[in-house]
């Protein structure tokens, strides 16, 4: 596979001089923890439904992914091959990647809801040669799944099914037999290992906005961000790191896989979600801080305050992915007495901008954050002018963790000569240099020549007693061009209809042409797993007339 990392050449010398990138990669960073804390737990893999946990040391986590690097070779893997996995958190997760690290392949995580169309896709645009999948998850059986679609994928030689019964199972080829002891593992676990800028992460977008893009990463991007994240945050090697967001996306992948391993600290991955099982878990292993979207941290608050169990050792709660309630900050502070951290990131970057730990509570729900060292941001018109603080525009992110490019789709990378990424979303940036974000690009709302500010008004609906969850899309109209569809989800026992929510908003003195024209109310909003709206798809339902 040839990776087209176009974004990177211009911004090595820049990057490397201003001690932004550190030309290290995740291997030594695993050799330093085994010879400096070899028999420290490294990892705690629990699965919620079977209730196993499996720990590893550090000298054992080393010792598994060496393993399981000469096993990949033994599939024909090699520097620059595709390794794809369609794997929950666990174990084999952490140890997949940092095999592929060992041999210079290049690991594509991908989420475990993805069916045949997207899978179909992903693995073609990726060339993926080895595809590894559980047996079954949730109930679903993904073997038989990739079964159906391999005959569309020539490039794929072979699926490996962690749980298996047959002879490609995980087991069976990877961490079964002793790879390590062969006689020539050590010329496989050495002569290929990659270099800081050979791509090592093929992720794709989310798909809030449509067709996802293969972003590529090397470990100078990904490091980039990861070492000033864990500064700002305060977090070192006695950190205890709970991972219940997917490791398929990049909070997992990069805050859950790489950073306990790059600070010497200590992991806790948990496959499903249950707020429940994670207080206990924040509980038995002396959990410090975890990263989370809004809904984790709702249902965590919401469980401590149910069963009046506290999680005293959890420092810090970071959540991404959505504005947070001003109430819910609050409550959480109160009832689980941990620090709320709002951030603002993309897969294209990492988090790009976070509050510090010494912000007032109130910067938690009123910002997302300030830039992290390394990176520079800019809010433009439309014409590309910078404009003044507190006006909102396009937000453009230049960053020594950004993207290598798009695979396959240097047309896309949306960089200037200049380095600035257009981010698509609109933002604005207060005289301290905090941002809000004010909506995707393509969220906007353009009602009779005026812009209505979907953020502001999705913020004070969030404030009725009876929301839930809240979206506001936009949806043709012959005279105004647009108007605005609210989609609210409600509080068990609570009920609001439209003329409730009109009367609300005019309570909340908001202008008359920024109240929405239609509501919507439904049981659940489409988002992905990491808790990101998926407005594209409302705004196709409203606009195909489906509700």
């Amino acid at each position: 596979m040839n990776f087209d990392t176009v974004l990177l050449p211009p911004r090595r010398a820049a990057s490397v001089a201003a001690g932004h990138w550190f030309d290290r990669t995740i291997n030594d960073d695993l050799d330093a923890c085994v010879a400096a804390c070899p028999d420290k737990v490294a990892l705690t893999a629990v699965q919620v439904e079977s209730g196993e946990v499996r720990r590893f040391t550090y000298r054992e986590l080393a010792a598994m992914a060496d393993r399981v690097a000469v096993g990949l070779s033994r599939l024909g893997v090699g520097r620059n091959d595709v390794v794809a996995m369609q794997l929950p958190n666990g174990w084999q997760f952490t140890v997949v990647y940092l095999a592929c690290s060992r041999i210079g392949a290049v690991v594509n995580p991908l989420m475990h809801i993805f069916r045949e169309r997207e899978l179909t896709f992903m693995l073609g645009h990726g060339e993926a040669k080895v595809l590894i999948v559980p047996k079954t998850f949730r109930g679903f059986d993904h073997e038989r799944m990739v079964d159906t679609i391999r005959p569309d994928l020539p490039k794929l030689q072979q699926v490996v099914v962690v749980g298996g019964s047959g002879a490609n199972s995980f087991e069976a080829l990877l961490c079964g037999p002793a790879w390590e002891n062969e006689p020539d593992a050590h010329e496989v676990l050495t002569r290929s290992r990659p270099g800081p800028d050979d791509v090592t992460q093929l992720i794709y977008t989310s798909g809030t906005t449509g067709e996802p893009k293969g972003v590529m990463h090397t470990a100078n991007t990904v490091m980039a961000n990861i070492i000033p994240y864990a500064e700002r945050l305060h977090l070192g090697s006695d950190d205890v790191v709970l991972m219940a967001s997917p490791m398929a996306h990049q909070t997992g992948f990069m805050y859950g896989l790489m950073m306990p391993i790059m600070l010497r600290a200590s992991a806790v991955l948990q496959d499903l979600w249950d707020a429940r099982r994670a207080v206990e878990l924040i509980r038995s292993e002396g959990a410090t801080f975890t990263m989370a979207s809004t809904p984790f941290l709702s249902d965590l608050a919401k469980t401590v305050a149910e069963t009046g169990t506290s999680v005293p050792t959890l420092r810090t709660f970071l959540c991404a992915g959505a504005p947070i309630p001003g109430a819910l900050v609050e409550q959480a502070r109160k009832v689980l007495g941990t620090k709320i951290v709002s951030a603002w990131g993309m897969t294209e970057n990492g988090a790009v901008t976070l509050i510090k730990l010494d912000d007032d509570d109130q910067r938690a729900f009123t910002t997302d954050g300030c830039p992290l060292p390394g990176v520079e941001l800019k809010v433009v018109d439309a014409d590309g002018a910078e404009l003044p603080a507190g006006q909102a525009g396009k937000l453009l992110v230049r960053a020594a963790s950004n993207f290598g490019g798009y695979l396959h789709r240097p047309q896309w990378n949306g960089t200037d000569a200049d380095g600035w990424f257009d981010t698509g979303d609109l933002a604005r940036i207060d005289a301290q240099g905090y941002i809000r974000i004010s909506g995707r690009s393509k969220d906007v709302i353009i009602r009779g020549g005026e812009n209505i500010p979907v953020v502001e008004v999705e913020a004070l609906l969030y404030r009725h007693p009876a929301v839930a969850q809240v979206a506001i899309v936009a949806y043709p109209d012959e005279r105004l061009g647009e108007r605005a569809c609210a989609f609210i989800t409600t509080k068990p026992g609570q009920s609001l209809d439209f003329a409730g929510m009109v009367e609300f908003l005019k309570a909340q003195k908001l202008a008359i042409q920024y109240i929405p024209e239609r509501l919507v109310v439904r049981d659940a909003l489409p988002s992905t797993p990491s808790g990101k709206l998926q407005k594209f798809k409302l705004r196709e339902m409203v606009r195909d007339g489906s509700i």
